[in-house]
């Protein structure tokens, strides 16, 4: 068969078990043995072990643990909800303040967890049922936390782009603060939305007609302050070549257990192995779809459909931006039906020599390619965050949360258009901290 028909087969199957209910890692494993198998003989299962365990066999990788532990310790215990306590005072006289300070909180909580999901369902589960008690309709309420929660996987310190930066033999620290202004932007854009649609609907809060002092507005803060203290500490010894991502992160997650058994005197060993037990799931499951995608893409250059698709898409008689354009289309249709993680590992070693190729940024285009994974994660048929917030809010439709996030996708493509005009955006301060690509 030609490489193009054994790609098809090879997706359709994908796609067909991932349908059927089978986890993503599973299904990549079982989808990549059987296309071996079928193709190449029994031989092959003499490599199939070591292929597999050398996905997983790269020292940078201990980071993602140690950065999901740093989430885990702040989304089990009352930090989020002192996090999100702190801004609502602080913006509460704000139209629409309500919404902002859960996008604020998201933010934040992004670069704490480096999770999309954590960031989801901790802010989600207070910040929805507040929103709705104070007049919020429910859409906006859901919608906004929906889109807020993408954030986890582009503000820095981002498991995503820890997984881009192994899978392209790039620079992580380059790709954390590549990742920070697009971040910030994206939250401002999404803030600016919610004031105009807020305005546009017409609806009075009742947040507008509460008062805090600036006495109880810094009150809320010490408790907060720690934290950000350890992520501006993480960010600083990995931008000053002081540590790795990976000791970084491990120092951060110390740092963070130690503060959240301080400051809410969590003595009891119950609620810490709570803390670990959900940090070990989450590990396991991006390990487990990091090396089911090694074998994946051994599979793919097996069969030549790796080479072909790169081919395709180098011999295309089109210009840089055209190209540009297929790309995005392309990852935000894959976004939509598989998780960033496999998406990247997939795609992303096939897709950076033909961008190096038309001239462009290998930075700037891991925030592209993050921005779009971003839209995927609220757009059906899979949309993570959106049977996030369902979980956590089951009197919200389904329906509402994606008419209410909705709008936020058109803000993520606004921000690829401006990253396309302002690349600088995205490539200004990696080349002022750590010097220009050589």
């Amino acid at each position: 068969m030609s490489p193009a028909l054994n790609g098809v087969l090879v997706l359709g199957a994908l796609l067909v078990l991932m349908g059927m209910g089978m986890p993503i890692a599973f299904a990549l494993g079982f989808v990549s043995i059987m296309a071996l198998l079928l193709t190449q003989g029994f031989g092959m299962l003499s490599i199939l072990g070591e292929t597999f365990f050398s996905g997983l066999a790269h020292f940078g990788l201990v980071s993602i643990p140690m950065f999901i532990l740093m989430g885990a310790a702040v989304a089990s215990s009352p930090a989020g909800r002192d996090l999100y306590e702190a801004l609502d005072r602080w913006l509460n006289r704000v139209p629409g303040g309500l919404v902002l300070s859960n996008l604020g909180a998201c933010s934040i909580f992004a670069a704490l967890s480096g999770s999309s999901a954590a960031t989801c369902a901790a802010i989600g589960k207070m910040g929805i049922p507040e929103m709705v008690k104070r007049g919020y309709p429910n859409d906006i309420a859901a919608g906004s936390i929906a889109a807020g929660g993408t954030l986890g996987i582009l503000i820095p310190p981002s498991v995503t782009m820890i997984i881009y930066g192994i899978a392209t033999e790039t620079s992580i620290g380059r790709l954390f603060l590549a990742g920070l202004l697009p971040g910030l932007m994206l939250t401002g854009l999404f803030m600016a939305w919610t004031i105009v649609e807020c305005r546009l609907r017409g609806y009075r809060f009742d947040e507008l007609t509460s008062r805090f002092t600036m006495r109880e507005r810094f009150a809320s803060l010490p408790r907060v302050l720690p934290f950000l203290l350890i992520i501006a500490a993480v960010l600083y010894v990995l931008y000053g070549g002081i540590a790795t991502p990976s000791e970084a992160a491990g120092v951060g997650a110390v740092f963070c257990i130690i503060s959240v058994v301080l400051i809410y005197r969590m003595w009891n060993p119950k609620p810490l192995a709570k803390v670990f037990n959900d940090s070990l799931k989450e590990s396991v499951m991006i390990m487990m779809i990091i090396a089911a995608s090694e074998l994946f893409a051994f599979t793919l250059s097996s069969l030549f459909i790796t080479q072909s698709i790169a081919g395709w898409i180098a011999a295309m008689d089109i210009g840089r931006w055209v190209l540009m354009a297929i790309i995005n289309v392309f990852l935000v249709v894959a976004g939509c039906f598989l998780p960033p993680v496999a998406v990247i590992l997939m795609t992303a070693p096939i897709l950076l020599p033909i961008i190096l190729q038309a001239g462009f940024d290998p930075y700037w285009f891991a925030v592209i390619l993050t921005i779009n994974m971003e839209i995927g994660l609220i757009t059906p048929p899979v949309g993570l965050n959106l049977y996030v917030i369902n979980g956590i809010a089951p009197d919200i439709t389904l329906g509402q949360i994606l008419r209410g996030s909705m709008p936020y996708v058109l803000c993520m493509i606004v921000g690829i258009i401006i990253l396309c005009f302002v690349p600088g955006i995205a490539t200004w301060l990696p080349d002022v901290i750590m010097g220009p690509m050589t």
